[in-house]
């Protein structure tokens, strides 16, 4: 048996064994990674490369978008614009027969296209909202399956941290600008499909509907949420026009967070210390996700497991359609124990290759790679906003595992449109030239 074979043999068992003993994912990566280099110190002087791999791995200006982002996500987080958007999104569809756990996916969307991440959505909306759903019947479990599901459109719905990480590991076939826009219509369609759920469940249990809101009240919550919701607009638009790159649009927004928590009161100059504080934990937990997940990237380019991966799939499955499909189920397995950062950075210059051999855009498959992950996250045993969803509505993952099976099962339905019907991802890029 080559050196080549039984160091990629080393790899898996070393990194699904530390995983099994629940070795943080980052260090069961990193530790996986320098074992099976060091397999290979003839030809590569392995402790040597892997600090190498890590340090290039984050040596890209688009990344520098990712702590700006985090960083106003954090900002407003605690300067209430949580309260603001929910408030909104109250006003306009809590008449309707389940009208809160509408309100729950329509501030979640909000919030989570706002900061760009699904656990400051499922922690800042999901700590108003259980208990006033709870007020109104619903169950604390209902309530949090709801919120644990809906808070993954902010992934898909930019500015998203997740689709920069993809456009670096695509090695520059998609622009994050196209990933930003082709992401609008399949997270606004994600939301909806939750919501037509929470519908069915609402009129066969029959849950309360919300007072209804006149125009004027509509008009009253808008304007107070229009600078937050404006932030959208700012940030997406202005990369679309070539306004600003990405990461110009990253310091833009904290620039503009900033502002307005300061104009609003929420937030005092006292308050910013602990912000920023908070903003460099996430945003050293990120970093350090994505200088292991480079250093294994490189590793399995260098070890020939693209090509390998490709060849096996387009001989043993001649039907695109097929592999596609097979492509999709690896990814919803793999979410269930990987993380996103790892998972995009190390599967992507594995199935890229395939998928666009086959036809498929770069840009579509990003969204179909996110989305996957995104499914991921809300599953066991590692799916971090399950526990984050579970932990804010106060109940256990096992009450939260029955009552959350079928939006999971609407996520997937949702998964397979969108791998299968390019136009919903590419139609917006197409567009605008993207």
């Amino acid at each position: 048996m080559s050196v080549e074979i039984i160091s990629i043999i080393v790899l898996f068992v070393c990194f699904f064994g530390l995983l099994m003993i629940k070795v943080p994912i980052a260090y069961s990566i990193g530790i996986s990674t320098t074992l099976s280099l060091l397999l290979n110190i003839d030809t590569l002087p392995g402790v040597t490369t892997i600090a190498q791999r890590m340090t290039t791995g984050i040596d890209s200006f688009a990344l520098l978008a990712i702590p700006f982002f985090i960083l106003a996500g954090e900002i407003m987080k605690r300067g209430g614009i949580a309260n603001r958007l929910i408030n909104f999104a109250k006003s306009i569809v809590s008449s309707l027969p389940g009208g809160l756990g509408y309100v729950n996916v329509v501030a979640s969307m909000f919030f989570g296209a706002i900061s760009g991440s699904a656990l400051a959505a499922a922690s800042a909306i999901g700590s108003i909202m259980t208990d006033r759903m709870e007020e109104e019947g619903y169950p604390r479990e209902i309530s949090a399956s709801i919120n644990i599901t809906s808070s993954t459109t902010g992934l898909l719905i930019p500015p998203s941290n997740i689709l920069i990480v993809y456009a670096l590991a695509s090695g520059g076939t998609a622009s994050v600008a196209a990933l930003f826009i082709a992401g609008y219509i399949p997270g606004i369609l994600l939301g909806l499909a939750i919501m037509g759920y929470i519908a069915y469940i609402s009129i066969k249990k029959d849950y309360p509907r919300g007072e209804r809101t006149s125009v004027v009240q509509v008009w009253k919550y808008f304007r107070k949420a229009f600078f937050s919701l404006l932030l959208l607009f700012i940030v997406v638009g202005g990369i679309v026009a070539g306004v600003f790159t990405a990461t110009e649009a990253s310091v833009v927004a904290v620039l503009y967070a900033a502002t307005l928590a300061l104009v609003y009161g929420d937030l005092k100059m006292a308050d910013f210390p602990k912000v920023l504080l908070a903003s460099a934990k996430t945003t050293v937990v990120v970093m350090f996700l994505i200088c292991t997940s480079m250093a294994m990237s490189w590793l399995f380019s260098f070890e020939g497991i693209p090509e390998m991966i490709s060849s096996f799939l387009l001989e043993s499955l001649n039907n695109k359609y097929a592999i596609f499909l097979a492509i999709n189920v690896i990814l919803l397995i793999v979410g269930t124990f990987m993380d996103m950062t790892p998972a995009v950075l190390i599967f992507t210059p594995i199935f890229l290759p395939v998928v666009t051999t086959l036809g498929m855009d770069p840009v579509h498959f990003g969204i179909v790679i996110v989305l996957n992950l995104c499914i991921g996250i809300c599953t066991p045993p590692v799916g971090t906003l399950l526990f984050v969803g579970s932990g804010v509505a106060k109940v256990s993952v096992t009450q939260v595992i029955r009552p959350l099976l079928p939006f999971l099962a609407i996520m997937v339905m949702v998964l397979m449109m969108i791998s299968f019907i390019p136009e919903i991802s590419m139609f917006l890029p197409k567009f605008f030239n993207l």
